[in-house]
């Protein structure tokens, strides 16, 4: 008998089937003397939508809410039937004894497999692969330590609970705010408390006073001295005359050294990454959005197979990672890093406790290479960035501590306090492995003039002339708007929203990962985008109005990132074993069955505030202006109608005056750059001047580039709502009449 193994992807898949020694088959799969390999596109099954338990659910209306089925059904997702047929077949084959079990490591990947096996009500025996990356060493590593599928019976109820609850408190929330506002809204357990994280943001910007603030510096045998209040230990002085007065007595005045103090200070390196801190890094670092780090590092897992698998949330790696090191080291050591690399090899390599921890790994360790040999030159720009990232962090963990000898002056002049602080490297450490590197360094908070300053010898008790003062100032500053790397980081973290003091749920949100998963936060800010409840202006993240109703509108529990600590406390305790399904659903059912009662009863009201006078030339309904993430475009406001017409796109093309992104307007007969700045040129004139300057565009270059930035203008407006909203026609009391002319 064979044993049948389900991948998640193809590539995986495939991986799989070469490192057993199967070769393709007519049938659809890859097959040898003792396996069969196959695999999903991602959910080949999902659960049924309403319609599918009463017709009556068919039309959106608020008589029909709650939906509650007593059992949910599955259903085979439409798209990829023929690839569920396929998997299907080979599950029923009289020669296939067992199936294993290869989808990816965790919560999701268990619910892609158990929902195939349960659709097609195949009951053979189950093992489970479990592995971090896809190289031939880790998959032939796993089929040689195959666990038993029922050690993970209580992940898949976890995972399904999670994914019936989302669906009672996501379908039947939408639905009723869709039907009591006659607009096309959506909540949903992870995406509003987003919203409202951005929301407050805004909030204590808006509210916030800013405020004047002085300091006072006092210069003396070339040193910096800086000022110091003997209470509170702070800098700052908040009434200038104090500081004018400070100033005056310090005057033609002695600087007495009190203290001085020599240590020798050593910084660790940063930790590994995580998907969410590889997210943030690339985003401040190369621009990349948090979807398109993901989409790389799924190529380097996948494809090129020199990096292991990224969605994760863990920093650290497990003690049986240590002893293959060396031999990614090896891999990776070329080009750029192989200096690096030889170093580290040209010593013993110690496992320290700042990246091997047992305790700190859940289901996949760290972001680090494989042990698969680099061709770097395969690999696209945006693919070697974010390489270089990951190999320079796994490079760092392995050099030795950044060691730096710190001298801090204390003197007395005129009785005020002052202080000094200077820095001289002793060695350089991990830090060598970031020369040259405008990438900000974790851990590093004191000022730029205390580090660099250099101090001369001087001895406690020595005295000497201030020779200057100067009064500095500054105003405080509001916190700054949320750029796409800080909020992947508040969502990561989502504590400090918190309104409650319950110490229990803040613990959990921070040891699950806080609001969605690193698999699934980059699209939830995508979702968010294509939905036009938030839009970017520069690198800033904004909420839309449409938001703003949407948040006084949503019932309040929604809002809060306490309702997701609550859920995966209770998940975990279903994953742990410690918890029946049953009674989590039952709660969540009663939930349902409250919000659903409160937006009935709401009071508020909901109008298209971007509402233009131009009507849709499909059905004479008036357009609404909206801006996506990298464009400006006119809506119609009917979903069923589904017209849209793109204005202006966001470019990557630079301004020649002041170098800043243009916008390419759509308008007339050719297309056009507009810059801020007020400059403006055709896109033939742009090709042509760039021609001249060398830059290489061809007509392939151009092409390529203006698809890229049409893929936004061709996705559907809400990805999370587009197909259950496909099939209702809101009515509008602000509508024209349509145009019953034909061309």
């Amino acid at each position: 008998m064979k044993a049948l193994v389900i991948a998640e992807k193809p590539s995986v898949g495939r991986d799989i089937a070469r490192v057993l020694g199967c070769r393709p088959a007519p049938s659809g799969a890859m097959e040898g003397r003792d396996y069969v390999v196959t695999w999903a596109l991602g959910h080949l099954v999902t659960l049924a939508d309403p319609e599918a338990y009463d017709k009556k659910y068919e039309k959106w209306e608020m008589s029909t809410l709650p939906m509650l089925p007593k059992e949910h059904k599955l259903v085979v997702i439409e798209k990829t039937r023929k690839q569920y047929q396929l998997v299907k077949s080979q599950l029923f084959r009289a020669d296939i004894g067992s199936v294993i079990i290869a989808t990816d490591a965790g919560r999701e990947g268990e619910l892609v497999a158990r929902w195939i096996l349960e659709k097609s009500g195949a009951k053979k025996p189950l093992k489970r692969l479990w592995i971090s990356s896809v190289t031939d060493k880790a998959i032939r590593d796993g089929f040689a330590h195959l666990r038993d599928g029922r050690d993970y019976d209580n992940l898949y109820r976890a995972a399904q609970a999670r994914a019936e609850a989302d669906w009672l408190v996501g379908m039947n929330g939408t639905r009723a705010l869709t039907c009591k506002y006659n607009a096309q809204l959506s909540c949903g357990r992870v995406q509003t408390p987003t919203l409202a994280i951005v929301q407050k943001r805004e909030e204590d910007i808006r509210s916030f006073v800013p405020k004047d603030y002085y300091g006072l510096v006092a210069f003396g045998k070339g040193i910096r001295f800086t000022w110091k209040d003997k209470k509170s230990q702070g800098g700052r002085i908040s009434d200038i005359q104090k500081a004018q007065e400070l100033e005056k007595s310090l005057k033609g005045r002695k600087m007495t050294i009190i203290r001085a103090d020599k240590r020798l200070k050593s910084q660790m390196p940063p930790e590994l990454y995580d998907l969410t801190a590889l997210q943030r890094d690339a985003n401040v670092r190369f621009g990349l959005s948090p979807k398109q780090t993901l989409d790389i590092m799924q190529r380097l897992y996948e494809n090129h197979k020199v990096l292991t698998y990224p969605r994760t949330d863990s920093r650290y790696l497990t003690e049986d990672i240590v002893p293959t090191l060396k031999e990614r080291l090896d891999a990776c050591g070329t080009g750029p890093y192989r200096a690096l690399a030889a170093a580290i090899l040209s010593k013993p390599i110690k496992a320290g406790k700042h990246f091997v921890n047992n305790a700190k790994v859940t289901d996949h360790h760290a972001i680090i290479p494989t042990e698969q040999f680099v061709a770097l030159d395969h690999m696209t720009i945006e693919e070697r960035k974010v390489y270089d990232l990951v190999v320079r962090r796994f490079l760092s963990v392995l050099f030795p501590a950044f060691e730096y000898e710190e001298v801090t002056l204390e003197g007395e002049a005129a009785g005020e306090m002052f202080t000094a602080r200077g820095r001289t490297v002793k060695a350089e450490g991990w830090k060598a492995v970031y020369q040259g590197s405008t990438l900000p360094e974790e851990g590093e908070e004191e000022p730029e003039e205390d580090r660099s300053q250099a101090l001369p010898q001087v001895r406690s008790g020595e005295s000497f002339p201030i020779d200057s003062v100067k009064i500095t100032s500054g105003k405080t500053k509001p916190p700054a708007y949320f750029t796409e790397a800080t909020l992947l980081a508040a969502m990561e973290n989502p504590v400090k929203y918190m309104e409650s003091q319950n110490k229990a749920e803040a613990k959990t949100l921070g040891e699950t990962g806080g609001l969605g998963t690193v698999a699934t936060r980059a699209d939830i800010i995508e979702k968010l985008y294509g939905s036009f409840l938030i839009e970017k202006k520069g690198n800033e993240v904004h909420l839309t109005q449409k938001a703003r109703q949407l948040l006084r509108l949503v019932p309040e529990d929604l809002r809060k990132p306490e309702l997701t600590a609550r859920w995966e406390m209770r998940l975990a305790d279903i994953a742990a074993g410690k918890a029946p399904q049953g009674a989590f659903l039952g709660d969540i059912r009663r939930y349902t069955e409250e919000i659903v009662s409160e937006i009935k009863a709401g009071e508020g009201t909901f109008r298209h505030d971007n509402m233009t006078n131009k009507p849709c030339p499909n059905c004479g309904k008036k357009l609404l202006a909206v801006s996506g993430k990298n464009s400006r475009m006119l809506v119609c406001q009917d979903r069923e109608c589904g017209y849209r017409e793109v204005l202006a796109r966001t470019s990557n093309a630079r301004c020649p005056n002041c170098h800043k992104k243009m916008e390419l307007v759509v308008k007339g007969k050719e297309e056009t750059f507009v810059c801020a700045c007020g400059y403006k040129e055709r896109l033939s004139a742009f090709k042509e001047r760039r021609e001249r300057e060398g830059a290489g565009v061809g007509k392939r270059d151009v092409q390529r580039y203006l698809k890229e930035q049409e893929k936004e203008a061709a996705s559907p407006l809400n990805d999370a709502l587009a197909k259950a909203l496909s099939g209702i026609k809101l009515e509008t009391k602000t509508e024209t009449k349509p145009n019953k002319k034909k061309k």
